[in-house]
């Protein structure tokens, strides 16, 4: 049974990189075995392997695979058995955030959780979920876009960062 996302995300990354497990060994200070067990999923990339991969590699997938690995899957999976072209992505992101808005009409979060019915919690878990559709759609749209045209995957989001930064949303 395989261990974890980051080894199959890190074999796609390697195929389309061309780099094999002796590169993918020295980018992250361990050896090809290591590597190939990672791959084929019998060992757990650890935390430094996947930081040094991510930081190296630079590639959304192989970044989604690491956050769901260190937090259990709570975070936006890595869709591969979807149609991952940029207009395919867009036309599914506008859709699901339409969806979003739809449910977010509908929920009643002005109420406190003792003032809601069954019915009303319903509606709240259907905005819930739809907005983790969204999440997902949208964060394949910014890994698709940024593979596409050569934009970076941690420099766009160190990016955001320095933004909500400047607007003071971090401190």
């Amino acid at each position: 049974m395989a261990i974890g996302q980051f080894g199959t995300a890190l074999q796609d990354v390697l195929k389309r990189t061309g780099d094999n497990r002796h590169i993918a060994g020295k980018v992250a200070n361990v050896d090809a075995s290591q590597i190939g067990k990672i791959v084929k999923g019998t060992r757990k990339a650890s935390r430094p392997v996947m930081k040094a991969a991510v930081e190296h590699y630079d590639d959304g997938q192989l970044f989604l695979a690491a956050v769901a690995d260190v937090s259990g899957g709570a975070f936006s999976p890595w869709l591969d058995n979807v149609d991952l072209h940029r207009a395919s992505v867009l036309i599914k992101t506008v859709e699901e955030m339409k969806e979003v808005l739809v449910a977010s009409g509908q929920a009643p979060i002005s109420k406190t959780n003792e003032q809601i019915t069954d019915a009303e919690r319903h509606q709240i878990k259907r905005l819930l979920m739809e907005t983790v559709e969204a999440i997902t759609a949208l964060t394949h749209l910014v890994a698709v876009l940024c593979k596409e045209y050569s934009f970076s995957w941690l420099g766009t989001w160190k990016e955001h960062r320095a933004e909500l930064k400047v607007k003071k949303y971090l401190k």
